[in-house]
């Protein structure tokens, strides 16, 4: 998805794919995955779960997060935020 594309999601929309995204990521059944979900509040989201989830985002959403922000995207709140700020989503 390129950043154009992200422009143009709603947040409900954005945070309803990275919901999705992070269930295939962490390998957690889509209904335990709400948008409220933090690190460690399932136990498939430790720390390898969470690197799972980082290199899903980079490639399903085309950004590069660095080192510094991958301790910071702890929570679909964040991440969408994150991905909001740096693919312009309304």
């Amino acid at each position: 998805m390129s950043i154009n594309e992200i422009s143009d999601l709603s947040q409900a929309t954005l945070s309803a794919r990275v919901q999705s995204l992070l269930a295939e990521a962490i390998q957690a059944p889509a209904e335990m995955v709400t948008p409220e979900l933090a690190f460690g509040d399932l136990p498939q989201w430790d720390s390898l779960g969470h690197m799972e989830v980082i290199l899903k985002l980079e490639d399903e959403f085309g950004v590069a997060i660095d080192a510094d922000l991958i301790a910071q995207l702890i929570s679909i709140p964040e991440i969408c935020r994150f991905l909001k700020d740096n693919g312009n989503v309304q």
